[in-house]
């Protein structure tokens, strides 16, 4: 398995745990899953185990907003290397 990118890719890209992410959704998902997860905390009951339970249900939606809205941009070639 390979991957291949274009010299264009990498300027717009930095590498996250020795993976290539696009800087403008890294900022964007940082900033929906923050939203959530702040707001479903800033909205919880003040009993104590709820705000760490609205909390986690805002990440998780804040996640799933976020999966839903940004793509992936990775391409892979398979190459046979037993046929060359």
């Amino acid at each position: 398995m390979e991957q291949r990118y274009d010299h264009k890719e990498k300027e717009e890209n930095i590498e996250v745990w020795e993976d290539l992410v696009h800087i403008k959704d890294l900022v964007l998902a940082i900033i929906i899953s923050t939203i959530t997860t702040l707001g479903a905390y800033l909205i919880a009951p003040n009993d104590p185990p709820k705000p760490l339970i609205f909390g986690l249900i805002g990440a998780v939606i804040g996640f799933i907003i976020c999966s839903l809205l940004i793509k992936p941009k990775r391409s892979f070639r398979y190459v046979d290397e037993e046929g060359k």
